[in-house]
């Protein structure tokens, strides 16, 4: 991937990962919460995290000291 499809791909993952932590929230604050519903989205989270790193790291050029 060149870097304009990282960047394309890291706006993508920051707004899924947004749009899960607002779910998140609306199901954490509506009457009984769904725990186990919660506790996916929370793991999907994690997951887009990870991959948002990964895009950030493959950015970044290496620099050998």
């Amino acid at each position: 991937m060149d870097e304009a499809q990282i960047i394309a791909r890291l706006d993508l993952l920051r707004t899924e990962h947004r749009d899960l932590d607002a779910a998140i929230d609306a199901l954490a604050t509506n009457g009984i919460p769904d725990q186990l519903q919660i506790a996916r989205l929370k793991k999907r989270k994690l997951r887009l995290r990870d991959e948002i790193f990964n895009c950030e790291d493959q950015l970044i050029p290496d620099i050998i000291a």
